[in-house]
């Protein structure tokens, strides 16, 4: 699973790196339709990575496989998928050419980007390392894996709003300010849930088996809205839920984080 969490990243960039916008108007870059098919393959990469790097740190201790070869190699891959390609990505067809005063204000904030994920990843190689470090069920920091698939979700958001013929100058003004905030996220203190403990077969499954019916409806329904609209949201409310946390009862967070039990 982290070979394709690795792979998919690598495919991403090879993807971003034939990009060249063909002018810069009012709105942003203009790119060729062909651009566009590329910088849609290198989204859906990268949020192909989030699945891959999601599912293999559950199937490792599923099958008691953790070991510490197998955190390195998860961060080195990450910091390609969920670093690198996003990084370039933003660079490279939303932030191109995005002030003129300023110059290369763009490559700035896209390096800073990939800066802090690095230190972000290095800090959660250090913490997993020590004792008892697996029982953690909490991030410091905002997640690499969320930012890169909140990123990439946005900007198949813009591409959205543009197939719709949608003002879209004012969303890279957020696309920026957002991915200033993320780097600094991503080193900061708050925590968030890890979700690394989730078992659809604790307490009430009914109600979880519902919910699981609801996605896939939201799957087969609203797939045109799904990852332009609904990704988007849902990484925001994980973004927003690291600050409302630690102001919900114990009990509440509980509920909310899959019923995990004290020890």
């Amino acid at each position: 699973m982290t070979a394709g969490n690795l792979l998919c990243g690598f495919l991403a960039l090879t993807f971003i790196v034939q990009v060249v916008p063909d002018s810069t108007g009012s709105e942003g870059p203009v790119f060729s339709e062909a651009d566009i098919d590329k910088i849609k393959n290198a989204l859906w990469l990268i949020l192909g990575a989030f699945v891959f790097d999601g599912l293999d740190g559950r199937i490792a201790r599923l099958i008691g496989k953790e070991s510490p070869f197998g955190l390195q190699f998860d961060s080195l891959a990450d910091i390609i998928s969920f670093g690198a390609a996003p990084a370039f990505l933003m660079q490279r067809v939303i932030l191109h050419d995005f002030n003129v005063e300023i110059e290369r204000l763009g490559l700035v904030v896209a390096s800073v980007y990939l800066l802090c994920g690095a230190l972000r990843l290095a800090r959660y190689n250090c913490l997993s390392a020590m004792p008892n470090s697996g029982n953690s069920r909490e991030f410091l920091g905002f997640p690499i894996p969320a930012s890169a698939a909140m990123v990439a979700s946005l900007t198949m958001f813009l591409i959205w709003l543009e197939e719709k013929n949608l003002p879209t100058s004012s969303w890279r003004w957020v696309l920026l300010a957002l991915l200033v905030f993320l780097s600094v996220m991503m080193v900061s203190e708050v925590k968030y849930p890890s979700f690394k403990k989730l078992d659809f077969r604790s307490r009430r499954p009914f109600i979880k088996f519902v919910a699981a019916v609801v996605v896939v409806a939201c799957f087969v329904f609203l797939w045109t809205y799904l990852v332009p609209i609904v990704l988007p949201l849902i990484f925001t409310a994980y973004l927003v839920y690291g600050f409302v946390r630690p102001r919900l009862s114990r009990k509440l967070r509980r509920e909310i984080e899959e019923d995990f039990d004290d020890e």
